[in-house]
């Protein structure tokens, strides 16, 4: 629209109006004076301006123009009132209306009072209470009255639906990958003079789609606006309403709509529905997020995928954003890459983190240093300080996602803490070995190029409580520097058909940021066996189980399960699992060890047989319940932990496993 300097594009706009609004003022006398009125000569609108620009894009014609200059020529001109007061044969009736402009326009038609009409479809103007639609007050549009004036303006009724895009995502750079995406979205418009195809860009990183979009939009010469799904929760009426007045802004403003319907899962009818009958038809153009392709029906859209980063391109962008600081990790780039599956953007905040955080660091160890004094555990000293300070930054980034749907336990065992036999402690080993090589298996050694299903690493830990399957999870997540999350079954598990699968991906989605290891907690009662199909809700809960399994294979990061009850687990899912550690109740000799562990070194104990304690035939979790216990009766009594305390301790957790005390468990304690 504005091929001119501002200032100058502005100035004759400003110009053409006031002498479209004076021409309207003139017809006005001249039905008064019981004159003819002549037409607007065409080439007193300059073909530049707003209004001959709006005229063009809503193919108004002269007496709809006419009408829609009444309507302004009554916002800026004060005389307009009194001249249609004086028309209408009563001062009160001072506005404009159909009535007016039927008679008093050159070429005026009935055909605007249709609702099909541009200035009633697309709301250039509107109407006040009025005893009859053509006695009804006429006013313009606040937004097209801003258009027509040359100035910056925003539907006020689109405010809390469309948003432009973040800013810290308008420098988002784009792989070669999805450079080539954009390319062929440019291609696909450009070749398409009017109703251009919607697109669907589906995926799982919505950040990467945004800056599909938002390039497309570039070349292309739009401007860049975002919709979220959630005006989907409104009623049909104001979604359609919605619609037309996006329609019209697109239009306005030159811009290309978003749609982010990431939120929507691909079997939702009603919303899919929803979305179908707004993509349909649209005359602007409109690209739809999601991260599964959703069944929309008669609407012409082209589909494309848009694949997470690769693990190239990932160490790329490291590489890119760290610059030269990328050596103080002595490059191990190729440790975050294989952990954490960070999108660009994501990648870029934890480098400008890291890169504030070194200075800091910096400039307090220059300062120490020229004080000569010795600072306690500068971080310059601790091996890999850079590399680790790198890796918490990633795992801060699946936080946000993830401690909303699921419960991040603070983790603070280690190996010491753990007594199992053996055979057990060798598994662990080697689920820790896989976790810490996977990187140079399944890049270096091209493990990954043979496929993406079963590259992540699952476990089944089984046995009684309190044996400790949670805490070998916790040495797992304390030895990698990974948060771990247990997963409520209750904020899961739903009754309505789709949900559980819903909350399900979201977990997962999130945890595949990396950083991260699930713990399924009682898997048997989400991972159970599928049943023989009977009614709606057994084949309800097959397909749960059925898409549990594909997640559970699919999933890049360590998925541990914990379940009292091995054999109800479904043996298809058993399948899909690399490790099974079994957790039985410990024996005499590990029972005594365990003992010997379980206090910590500033609790004060006095004469303690541990040989005697290990007789005592309980799991590990119940010798830390009675070691706790004991030390608050001894606290209490201001006195050392002694056997009386653990023998009183020992009581009250028995009466609690409803089991007795035998003499010959506690025998020779006194």
């Amino acid at each position: 629209m504005n091929t001119f300097p501002i200032s100058h594009w502005h100035q004759e706009n400003l110009a053409t109006l006031i002498l479209a609004t004076e021409y309207i003022g003139q017809c006005l006398k001249n039905k008064l004076e019981d004159k003819a009125s002549q037409p607007l000569p065409h080439d007193a609108i300059l073909p530049t301006s707003a209004l001959a620009t709006l005229c063009r894009m809503f193919y108004l014609t002269e007496f709809e123009r006419d009408i829609l200059l009444l309507s302004t020529a009554f916002e800026i001109d004060p005389t307009i009132a009194q001249l249609c007061g004086k028309l209408q044969g009563n001062p009160q009736l001072n506005y404009p209306t159909f009535t007016l402009a039927l008679t008093t326009f050159p070429q005026a038609s009935w055909s605007v009072l249709s609702p099909q009409n541009p200035l009633q479809s697309w709301r250039l103007i509107e109407f006040g209470t009025g005893f009859s639609l053509t006695q009804a007050p006429l006013r313009i549009d606040r937004r097209i009255l801003s258009y027509l004036l040359g100035e910056d303006a925003f539907d006020e009724r689109l405010l809390g639906f469309v948003y432009p895009l973040p800013p810290h995502l308008e420098e988002n750079t784009l792989t070669y990958s999805q450079k080539e995406i954009v390319e062929q979205l440019v291609s696909i418009w450009s070749n398409y003079s009017s109703s251009s195809p919607s697109i669907q860009l589906c995926g799982e990183e919505i950040t990467a789609k945004y800056a599909i979009a938002q390039a497309t939009s570039v070349f292309l010469g739009y401007n860049f606006k975002i919709v979220s799904a959630s005006i989907f929760t409104q009623s049909p009426d104001e979604i359609y309403q919605i619609k037309q007045r996006w329609e019209r802004e697109a239009l306005l403003s030159n811009s290309l709509l978003f749609l982010d319907c990431d939120d929507i899962l691909a079997n939702e009818p009603r919303v899919a529905f929803q979305v179908s009958q707004f993509v349909k038809h649209l005359q602007t153009p409109v690209i739809l997020s999601s991260k599964q392709k959703l069944n929309i029906k008669h609407a012409r859209i082209i589909f494309f995928d848009v694949p997470p980063l690769s693990y190239q391109e990932q160490t790329k962008i490291w590489a890119n954003y760290l610059g030269t600081e990328a050596k103080q990790i002595n490059g191990q780039i190729s440790q975050l890459v294989s952990q954490f599956n960070l999108s660009n953007v994501a990648i870029q905040a934890v480098c400008q983190q890291f890169k504030i955080q070194n200075s800091k660091l910096k400039a307090e160890k220059e300062n120490y240093s020229a004080l000569s004094q010795p600072r306690l555990g500068d971080i310059s000293q601790k091996k890999n300080s850079d590399l680790y300070l790198l890796w918490d930054f990633c795992r801060h980034q699946a936080r946000p996602q993830l401690d909303n749907l699921a419960q991040r336990i603070d983790i603070s065992a280690t190996w010491n803490d753990l007594v199992l036999p053996e055979q057990q402690c060798q598994i662990l080993y080697d689920i820790a070995t896989h976790l810490r090589q996977r990187a140079k298996v399944y890049q270096e050694w091209g493990f990954a190029s043979k496929g993406s299903r079963g590259l992540g690493i699952s476990a089944l830990f089984h046995g009684d409580s309190g044996t400790g399957k949670t805490m070998a999870a916790e040495v797992l997540a304390n030895q990698f520097r990974l948060d771990l999350y247990r997963i409520d079954l209750s904020a899961v598990v739903s009754k309505y058909i789709g949900e559980t699968e819903k909350n399900l991906r979201r977990i997962f989605d999130a945890a595949e940021t990396g950083g991260v290891i699930l713990l399924f907690d009682e898997a048997d009662a989400l991972f159970g066996k599928r049943t023989e199909v009977q009614d709606s809700h057994d084949r309800h809960a097959n397909v749960e189980v059925s898409y549990l399994l594909q997640r559970i294979e699919s999933y890049q990061g360590l998925a541990i399960l914990t379940t009292n009850h091995k054999n109800a687990l479904d043996s298809a899912f058993l399948r899909r699992i690399r490790f099974f550690v079994e957790f039985s109740l410990p024996d005499a000799v590990l029972r005594t060890e365990i003992w010997q562990r379980v206090f910590p070194q500033a609790t004060p104990t006095q004469g303690l047989d541990y040989q005697k304690l290990g007789q005592l035939k309980i799991a590990g979790g119940n010798i830390r319940n009675i070691a706790l216990n004991a030390a608050f009766l001894a606290a209490d009594a201001d006195e050392s932990v002694m056997m009386k305390h653990i023998l009183q301790a020992t009581k009250q957790e028995y009466l609690k496993l409803k089991r007795l005390l035998t003499d010959e468990e506690i025998r020779d304690w006194n």
